[in-house]
């Protein structure tokens, strides 16, 4: 790094100790700004980097509940709005036991990127709770999210904070907070909240979008090599909205994904995996990948090792931060992967990215080849705002244009900055410049 950049990043660890994911995700970004701050030395002037690193506000609250046995619990409630420069603060909302500050800072970090990525004029922020929802009853989910939103609602709006889903967070989540929002503040703001029910203000294609998106990325990047997804073996990870809507893409291009995964192990399906089965087990019934095998002949539950351990040309990891390390990379490439697709935020760790960008394949990082989701979110909030909803064929000709313009945006950004094909590197310079043009235009706040 240039001492400018180097002296920003330590500061950033001196300041939020502990909090190791936010650590990685502004190295990352701050690692690859070195030939745009020599280009451009303005942009290292004003403290603006000092400024893109620190959120403009962070709320963190209490979220009394009680469960069905009258037993009062209290969860830890964040939102993190990171930077609004370019639009409302826009990003989701995520409930697991891993939640803390420093992850949703990582988090909403990453999200200022991927949103300028996207042009839609959207800022970035995330939130979310340490609540589990995992095995709670609709009755107490419904009172966490009304506790919760009973906070979160004075600090949101259309124009001013938007948060969707994520890990945790679906439909039904989504539901009972728009629901208390909307008793709270006597006013039906469907723009307030995306994912929302296609009969109250949601948009077709966004449970697909984000693992739509990865896969439409990955084979944009296949095609400056002059090759497709068609006929290629697909491995792919976690069992959520992501996963499910990768392997379904995937599969209409021509692919055959071989596999998907949860906490509990992962299964390898050889003849491909049976998306209207996986649908059924984890959409319907809320089940386990074991529940699958029960019901698939040939399919196989491997609760030991690692799911990069399965061979195939290409990778879709989409189920959390950092699930895919050095080893598993190397693995990977022993097994003939030319190509990773990030469909989850932050996936691979520094030492994984690297042994890719080594190797020269093909490498889609999160804040560009997920951006999906966040894209037809905004296109949720477009349609909100003119009271109209399009049909499923025009959502998805809006992404899969979105995905293509994202890609390259990347490509031209790692040519200009002399690294042509880091997608790392593109993604990166690309988000920067469209944020910290516009902070610079709006001067010192």
């Amino acid at each position: 790094m240039q001492d400018v950049v180097e002296k920003v990043y330590e500061q950033v660890v001196a300041r939020n100790r502990g909090e190791v994911e936010f650590h990685q995700a502004v190295h990352e970004v701050l690692e690859s700004l070195d030939p745009v701050i020599a280009k451009h030395p303005h942009y290292a002037e004003g403290a603006l980097l000092e400024r893109i690193v620190e959120p403009e506000r962070q709320i963190m609250f209490r979220v009394p509940w009680v469960d069905d046995a009258g037993q009062v619990h209290v969860n830890r409630g964040f939102r993190v709005e990171f930077n609004s420069a370019l639009g409302p603060y826009k990003g989701g909302l995520r409930f697991h036991p891993s939640v803390n500050a420093g992850i949703i800072k990582f988090l909403g970090f990453e999200q200022i990127f991927k949103n300028a990525l996207t042009a839609q004029g959207i800022g970035g922020g995330k939130g979310g709770s340490d609540f589990d929802p995992h095995g709670r009853s609709d009755a107490e989910v419904m009172r966490f999210c009304q506790s919760f939103m009973t906070e979160l609602a004075r600090h949101i709006g259309p124009s001013t904070d938007v948060p969707a889903g994520d890990i945790g967070v679906g439909g039904r989540e989504i539901g009972y907070m728009f629901g208390q929002y909307k008793r709270l503040r006597n006013s039906y703001d469907a723009g307030v909240l995306t994912g929302k029910g296609l009969a109250w203000g949601g948009s077709l294609v966004r449970t697909e979008a984000t693992g739509y998106g990865a896969v439409l990325f990955a084979q944009s990047m296949l095609s400056t090599k002059g090759e497709s997804l068609e006929g290629k073996k697909v491995i792919v990870s976690g069992a959520g909205n992501v996963a499910i809507y990768a392997i379904e893409k995937a599969q209409q291009l021509g692919a055959t994904p071989i596999t998907f995964s949860d906490s509990s192990g992962y299964v390898v399906d050889e003849a491909g995996v049976d998306l209207e089965l996986l649908k059924q087990v984890k959409e319907v019934e809320r089940g386990r990948v074991a529940d699958y095998v029960e019901r698939r002949p040939g399919a196989r539950l491997v609760t030991g090792g690692s799911v990069w351990d399965v061979p195939g040309d290409v990778a879709l990891p989409c189920a959390t931060q950092n699930e895919l390390d050095g080893d598993a990379a190397a693995t990977l490439l022993r097994g003939g992967c030319g190509v990773v697709s990030e469909g989850a935020n932050m996936p691979s760790t520094p030492e994984a990215v690297e042994a890719f960008q080594k190797a020269g394949i093909l490498f889609g990082p999160g804040k560009a080849a997920n951006a999906g989701g966040v894209a037809t979110s905004a296109l949720e909030m477009e349609q909100n705002a003119g009271r109209t909803r399009w049909d499923f064929a025009t959502a998805e000709a809006k992404l899969t244009g979105i995905m293509a313009d994202i890609h390259d945006s990347c490509v031209a950004a790692a040519e200009e900055y002399g690294r042509p094909g880091d997608y790392v590197l593109g993604a990166n310079a690309a988000g920067f410049t469209r944020v910290a043009d516009v902070m610079i235009a709006h001067g010192i706040v």
